[in-house]
């Protein structure tokens, strides 16, 4: 089964390199200061944003695996990225899941270890994170937030933005997108919401974030499509289901990695 997925992933990856792309909250909203106080901005050496990540213990962040463009910093406790008033800290390792190649391959799971421990505080907290393996009901709400871009071509915004998406199903999403990519299959460790026969949804800058269901973590914004020739994110919705990263597919390398095992 692995040997035929990859046959036909190997003759959709053209393709699909060029339509592809990790990514923007659209049509969200601005979060309140008190509320979503796991979410982290991962920064490079120059201070900017790169992609979203979440607090999951004192000493790590989550994000995706194709965030890994030389992130330097993770910023907490602030949703406004240009206050003055926020924590910054330097990151000291860096765990790729070790099956990662390729954003639409898989895997794509990666946790920062920070420099320094954090505790939580009225303007930090952790996220818990699934207990077991899950699959999620179809059209389940849950809430996607970032700091990417707001249309696909606008800019990436200093303001926290959320919005709420739905769950869609492993079989019409895997449909959905095999209408736009022929033969391309879909990993089996993803999650798929918002962004299909809807308004809504993430793109470019969101990347790494949390798909929160009922206050848990049970996705890493992944990918969605870009535009034809370019390096835009296609957030002109409806298109194809975004694409998440299944937490609970991967809670084994998570609690290796937690504990300082090497993965």
């Amino acid at each position: 089964m692995f040997a035929l997925q990859q046959f036909a992933v190997i003759h959709a990856l053209t393709f699909l390199g060029q339509n592809v792309l990790g990514s923007k909250i659209i049509n969200g909203t601005i979060v309140p200061d008190n509320e979503m106080l796991y979410m982290a901005s991962v920064q490079d050496y120059r201070g900017y944003h790169i992609c979203g990540g979440f607090l999951v213990s004192e000493n790590f962040v989550m994000t995706a695996a194709h965030c890994d463009l030389y992130p330097t910093y993770v910023v907490l406790g602030n949703h406004h990225l240009r206050s003055a008033d926020k924590l910054v800290i330097q990151i000291a390792e860096k765990y790729k899941h070790p099956y990662y190649r390729d954003v639409n391959l898989g895997y794509d799971i990666m946790l920062l270890k920070l420099s320094t421990p954090v505790r939580p505080s009225k303007t930090i907290q952790f996220i818990r994170l699934p207990f077991r393996e899950m699959t999620l009901n179809e059209n389940e709400k849950c809430q996607v937030a970032g700091w990417g871009k707001i249309n696909t071509y606008g800019r990436s915004v200093d303001d926290l933005r959320v919005v709420d998406v739905s769950v869609i199903s492993p079989q019409v999403c895997q449909n959905a997108w095999a209408q736009k990519v022929p033969r391309y299959i879909l990993p089996t460790s993803v999650i798929c919401a918002g962004g299909y026969n809807t308004n809504k949804g993430f793109c470019q800058g969101d990347s790494g974030g949390p798909l929160v269901c009922k206050g848990m973590a049970v996705g890493i914004v992944s990918f969605n499509k870009r535009l034809p020739g370019t390096e835009l994110g296609n957030c002109n919705y409806p298109d194809v289901p975004n694409v998440y990263a299944d937490i609970s597919k991967h809670l084994h390398w998570i609690r290796m990695i937690l504990e300082g095992k090497k993965s």
